[in-house]
């Protein structure tokens, strides 16, 4: 790994903040050893991140802007120019694509945005020749046809694309079946898919990262995980204030999802984001039982209680994440490594 690689530079941030917390290294020799150890990006660091951020950026713009500009120009535009335009964008992003190599970012990119543009050509087909009225088809088809540029494309940003894709046709479609069935489709039936389709999802990627390298990428992993949280935690907050015949389910499906990442990013795989959602999710279940069985009287005092619980939860939580994270910096560094005194 390279030095300015961000897990190396913020292993070593932490280790050096543990190390002037405990005193181990003097004030004035602070600024030399930040100098020493590289803790801050260096100019190559800074150049190769402003360089992809732009390159992202460019890409996005180019995208938006074939969509912008014909939903702009619309009366003045047939049919066939809205296509042609549409369509030759993404001939060009393809093309693009095969000329650069596997992992080239430049390439990535312009998958990236040919992915974007194939949804902007199903909307452009369905609102020209109305083939639908329900929009989680147009969500669903889009994922569903982009899934081989996925398989192929080998980036995370892709699959985030994808993932985010189904998410949002599922909760359309339990939107469009609630209004036809509003007693059968309630909404334990949405948070659930919601969250067993996102933990489907995690658990391959964290399994197939251990062998596929591009997959070693933890802000998608996160943003999967996230996904999980917050649909489980709406799925027990809406069980709580509702009293949903699913109740009891929904309390042991939540207790197994904090236990078992508790034991997959505190033991198996340390990973203080994981933990941290995890922290939020029980502070926001604990704060709605109390709410709906303790306080039960909108008073002052109940809402002056609240907020010391509030307080509490979060200072403890926090507490707990910083023993945790020195726990391990401990043991990263060797039993004595933090502690010694010599």
């Amino acid at each position: 790994m390279e030095r300015d690689d961000p897990l190396i530079m913020e292993d070593t941030r932490s280790t050096l903040i543990e190390l002037i917390e405990q005193g181990k290294v003097s004030p004035e020799h602070v600024d030399g050893a930040i100098a020493e150890l590289s803790v801050f990006p260096s100019k190559l660091a800074w150049r190769s991140f402003i360089d992809l951020f732009l390159l992202w950026l460019g890409s996005l713009a180019l995208a938006f802007s074939v969509m912008f500009f014909i939903a702009y120009n619309w009366s003045e535009l047939d049919r066939f120019s809205k296509f042609a335009l549409v369509e030759a964008s993404m001939v060009v992003a393809m093309l693009v694509f095969l000329k650069q190599p596997l992992h080239n970012r430049v390439g990535q990119s312009a998958l990236f945005v040919c992915a974007i543009l194939l949804g902007v050509l199903m909307a452009l087909f369905g609102q020209t020749y109305q083939t639908g009225a329900d929009p989680w088809e147009l969500f669903f088809n889009w994922a569903l046809l982009m899934l081989l540029w996925a398989l192929v494309g080998r980036f995370p940003a892709l699959w985030v694309l994808w993932c985010s894709l189904v998410n949002l046709s599922i909760v359309l479609y339990f939107e469009s079946m609630r209004s036809l069935l509003w007693s059968v489709f309630d909404d334990f039936y949405l948070w659930f898919s919601v969250f067993a389709f996102n933990l489907a999802v995690m658990v391959v990627w964290e399994l197939a990262s251990n062998k596929l390298e591009w997959l070693n990428a933890r802000w998608a992993v996160r943003l999967i995980a996230t996904g999980c949280g917050v649909s489980v935690t709406l799925m027990a907050v809406d069980a709580i204030a509702t009293t949903s015949q699913f109740e009891w389910l929904v309390a042991v499906v939540w207790c197994l999802w904090v236990a078992v990442m508790y034991y997959a990013y505190r033991i198996y795989r340390p990973d203080l984001f994981m933990l941290a959602g995890s922290c939020l999710s029980g502070t926001i279940v604990v704060v709605a039982l109390m709410i709906e069985y303790v306080f039960t009287r909108d008073t002052a005092a109940s809402f002056l209680l609240m907020s010391f619980i509030i307080i509490g939860l979060g200072s403890g939580s926090a507490l707990w994440l910083r023993n945790v994270h020195r726990e391990w910096l401990v043991a990263e560094n060797g039993e004595g490594g933090l502690d010694n005194d010599k």
